[in-house]
């Protein structure tokens, strides 16, 4: 457990125990600070999770106070997961598609979609930035950034690594058609059919879904629902399996949430380089931190090139824009050639739209504006699972993202529930399509980034009645 989540749990239990009542004001973080050791950053980090829990609130020039009605929380899943270990073909894409294509119908209510609420995007001022781009579009940009992208793109994509500390040469840049191409064309640069690839367990089904259409093999390790991925089980299989490469989500995972610990990220990728194999890194969310910090990805500790760091504009700014990247390391000219010879270019004008939007500035303040609303959701969701959901049930707390795993109780079979919340115009994700070997019957992912309004407020009441009745009806 990190300090900050230490100091939060601490403080969550004086809370609970009555030390500190409700709409009390707590310690300033200046006093926090002296009386703990801590850093601010610490103190800030522990206050941030409590208040997107609902436990406390900020209030303006005044500081932090105990929450008048402290929401009761279900706890958290505890144990890593523990696949056999196997090699394995992977089979998802039906299941996948016969699950999710209701997800994306308007009228559903759309807990198992992969994306947040459109509505939280500055999709009028995108589109001043596009028409103001547009007509000042030089021709010749269209020929001179085909393959690798805009510069200017490129160079203020750089800048954003070097703000976290990161050196990333623009020229190692290649823009992307949103960061599934830059994860595809990625995986591709390291491997060929047959080999096998460590995966996260359970990893996001687009994983699975690329490695089937690959003709790759899956091999699934350990993963914590807090802490990420067990370093020391990826090291078993790497001698077990001798894999070609390795794909995971250090941040922010999806479908659980976890954050690997800073220490283990390191401890990952000196492993992985001290056999030789590329680390394909999945970090889209890391922008949605609700802590006073971004996370540094894998790549922030990479010395050999052989992390290719994939994201995206997506699911932070441009949802639609299909603008994403691969800081490519050692792998950027043949993930350039292989783009080049599979789909040539990425849209000219919603890269100089986005060029355009950063260099207006106001992104860090959306950015702001969106990480409060998404925490804030979290938070009323995770109480409402807590009020309406059988007994027993648990959900993680991620630090960013907008995803909470939710394990229900023993007996219950997540499928059922997602045949019978469909029948409801409810959409969820079901822990099978998540595992390459259809574990995780009893598990299911629950997307809060659209807004906790009434009519999401009933859907969850409603789900918790229909995981409530397929407990029943298999006892």
């Amino acid at each position: 457990m990190k300090r900050y989540e230490a100091l939060a749990e601490e403080l969550a239990r004086s809370i609970q125990a009555g030390v500190f009542r409700p709409g009390e004001r707590l310690p300033s973080v200046r006093q926090t600070c002296a009386a703990r050791r801590l850093s601010p950053s610490t103190v800030f980090q522990a206050y941030y999770l409590l208040e997107a829990r609902g436990v406390i609130e900020s209030r303006a020039r005044s500081g932090y106070y105990v929450a008048r009605q402290s929401p009761r929380l279900p706890p958290e899943p505890e144990a890593s997961s523990w696949p056999d270990g196997d090699s394995r073909e992977v089979d998802v894409s039906e299941l996948v598609f016969q699950v999710l294509q209701s997800a994306m119908q308007r009228d559903r209510v759309p807990f198992g979609s992969a994306f947040p609420s459109p509505l939280l995007f500055p999709m009028a001022k995108l589109g001043r930035a596009l028409a103001s781009a547009a007509p000042e579009l030089d021709p010749w940009s269209t020929v001179d950034d085909l393959t690798p992208g805009l510069g200017e793109l490129r160079r203020q994509i750089s800048q954003r690594y070097l703000i976290d500390g990161i050196d990333v040469p623009a020229e190692e840049i290649v823009i992307t058609n949103g960061a599934l191409e830059a994860l595809t064309l990625s995986i591709g640069a390291a491997t060929r059919p047959g080999d096998a690839v460590l995966v996260e367990s359970p990893c996001f089904y687009a994983v699975l879904q690329s490695l089937e259409r690959n003709g790759l093999r899956a091999i699934e390790v350990p993963t914590h629902p807090r802490d990420g991925v067990d370093p020391e089980a990826l090291e078993r299989a790497i001698v077990r399996h001798a894999p070609r490469a390795c794909w995971l989500m250090p941040t922010f995972h999806n479908p659980l949430g976890a954050t690997m610990p800073d220490t283990a990220k390191q401890a990952v990728v000196e492993l992985l380089a001290e056999h030789g194999i590329p680390l394909i890194e999945d970090d889209v969310y890391a922008e949605l931190h609700f802590g006073p910090k971004r996370p540094p990805p894998a790549k922030a500790f990479d010395r050999n090139g052989l992390v290719m760091h994939c994201s995206s504009f997506s699911k932070c700014l441009a949802p639609g824009y299909r603008i994403g990247w691969v800081a490519a390391g050692r792998f950027r000219d043949t993930i350039a050639r292989n783009k080049l010879t599979t789909t040539l270019n990425t849209n000219v004008p919603a890269q100089h739209a986005i060029s355009r939007y950063l260099q207006r500035g106001g992104y860090d303040r959306h950015l702001r504006r969106l990480r409060a609303a998404l925490a804030e959701q979290q938070a009323q969701y995770i109480a409402a699972v807590a009020r309406d959901f059988p007994p027993g049930t648990r959900v993680t707390r991620a630090g960013g993202g907008y995803f909470a795993w939710i394990e229900l109780p023993e007996g219950i079979d997540s499928l059922e529930v997602q045949r019978r919340a469909a029948r409801h115009g409810i959409s969820i994700a079901p822990g099978p399509i998540f595992s390459a070997s259809r574990g995780f019957a009893r598990c299911l992912r629950l997307n809060y980034g659209h807004p906790f309004d009434a009519r999401a407020e009933q859907a969850l009441r409603t789900l918790g009645a229909l995981a409530a009745e397929a407990q029943t009806v298999r006892e």
